[in-house]
């Protein structure tokens, strides 16, 4: 029996999709999926590709050639652990398993200890790109076992994305890095998203613009800076009618909902010690929007401002929207590579941000060409603290800075909730104060519980007796 060179445990949308890439590479593929019905129906729609159905995890696991490359495309927690041992009696030293699902970091580092004792490499890869991209070539970012990875790597170059003739993919790290970055990209996802939908939220209620105007209007911005995929499928959005003729967006429910990954990177921010603001803001957005019923209610109990007529100068208005948009990006991004850096130390991953920020342009959700200049900032200084303070992104911040104030100030005097673009210049200006307010907590805390306080002028650490 010709033996297959790569396996995939998971026949939903993305294994499905990543299993037609991977056949489309020019590899033999084997493929199981709980149901036995759906394995028969993705056969009766491929039959001319060199996909083979087995529907017995043991025959599925002898159909591979050795080292066996197995990759698992199942719901993240403990049925990856169930088909880890339901598939390891029949592993031998030296084989390879992939979780390319949205584990949680600290699961994939303990999975990696458990099949580490037992001689098989594995590894926790970030797989971003959604459907197309599992189709067509996602951005890629696996951690774990590095022999274990040049095994698959030739594997994962053929089936990633490209840009500028590069894969997008590189090995990320020890144990669970791969995963922790891929959360990392799903906070910087929320921000970008959230931030997108409090533009569109000004555009529509405050200028007034239909959808036709706001599709146009971001068509327009994704000729320039904001240039991205978010950008781009958001312009796509507004103009997309139903078989009514309706325009689909304005019958969509606004409640957001969400799958973990979000809630994950802003508890580890906290752990961590290092604020995320804009992407934990962006999280809370997503709950807020689930309390429907709640709001209908408030609706009716509490007051917003009553707004006069504006005559605003609409084309400056959205180029004042544009360079917020950008700048809370900016943002975003730095909050999430400043994360990065701490938890690098943390785990001592030694993570490359050059590396990563640069297979980030292609395939994943969040791909955009500021990623240029986020990957050209880490080559030039690979030790750096915050983007922020880049040649580069400071001086777009101090061009920008003022039109997010400006939009902010518009957003709050007409009831128009922005968390992102607030918490984006209260960062902003958080991060680049000389002297905050920080002085009277700790004198706060010396009052009520002795827990001391640094002076400017002395060293070391003070009491006193406030009463």
């Amino acid at each position: 029996m010709l033996k297959k060179q790569v396996g995939v445990i998971g026949m939903a949308v993305m294994g499905y999709n990543l299993a037609l890439n991977i056949e489309s590479k020019g590899y033999l593929v084997s493929i199981f999926n709980r149901s036995h019905e759906k394995t028969k129906e993705i056969i009766s729609k491929n039959q001319e590709k060199k996909i083979f159905p087995y529907f017995n995890l043991k025959e599925f696991i002898f159909s591979l050639e050795k080292p066996r490359k197995v990759l698992l495309m199942i719901q993240a927690g403990c049925a990856i652990d169930n088909v880890i041992n339901s598939i390891l009696p029949y592993l031998e030293k030296g084989d390879v398993v992939i979780d390319g699902g949205n584990s949680f970091y600290q699961d994939t580092i303990i999975r990696n200890r458990y099949l580490e004792k037992k001689g098989i490499y594995f590894i926790g890869a970030g797989i971003s790109g959604g459907e197309e991209g599992a189709l067509k070539g996602p951005c890629i970012m696996p951690g774990g076992s590095r022999k274990g990875y040049f095994i698959i790597e030739s594997l994962f170059k053929n089936i990633s994305a490209k840009i500028n003739n590069q894969s997008c993919v590189d090995y990320i790290g020890e144990n669970g890095s791969g995963h922790y970055v891929k959360m990392i990209h799903n906070g910087i996802e929320y921000g970008d998203m959230q931030l997108i939908s409090e533009s569109y939220s000004f555009l529509k209620n405050i200028l007034n613009c239909n959808n036709i105007e706001i599709s146009n209007i971001f068509s327009d911005w994704n000729k320039g800076e904001l240039n991205s995929y978010l950008i781009e499928i958001t312009k796509n959005i507004f103009n997309k009618k139903d078989n009514k003729g309706n325009y689909i967006i304005d019958s969509i429910l606004d409640e957001a909902s969400s799958k973990g990954t979000g809630k994950w990177v802003s508890q580890n921010s906290l752990e961590l010690e290092e604020p995320l603001s804009l992407i934990t803001e962006s999280v809370f957005a997503r709950y807020i929007s689930n309390m429907k019923n709640q709001r209908i209610i408030a609706n009716k109990k509490l007051n917003g401002p009553y707004i006069k007529k504006n005559n605003f100068v609409k084309k400056e208005l959205i180029e004042k929207i544009r360079q917020a948009l950008y700048l809370g990006k900016i943002i975003s991004y730095a909050q999430g590579f400043s994360l990065l850096r701490k938890a690098s130390e943390k785990y001592n991953w030694k993570l490359n941000f050059q590396s990563i920020a640069s297979i980030f342009r292609s395939g994943c959700i969040i791909r955009a060409s500021l990623l240029d200049k986020i990957s050209e900032e880490y080559e030039n200084n690979k030790n750096l603290l915050n983007l922020l303070i880049t040649p580069y992104f400071s001086k777009i911040s101090n061009l920008y800075h003022i039109s997010l104030r400006d939009i902010v100030s518009l957003s709050v005097i007409h009831g128009i909730s922005v968390p992102a673009f607030c918490s984006a210049i209260s960062y902003y200006d958080g991060y680049r104060s000389i002297n905050s307010n920080a002085n009277l907590i700790q004198a706060q805390r010396d009052y009520f519980g002795s827990h001391t306080y640094k002076r400017i002028d002395q060293i070391g650490s003070f009491h006193t007796q406030w009463v």
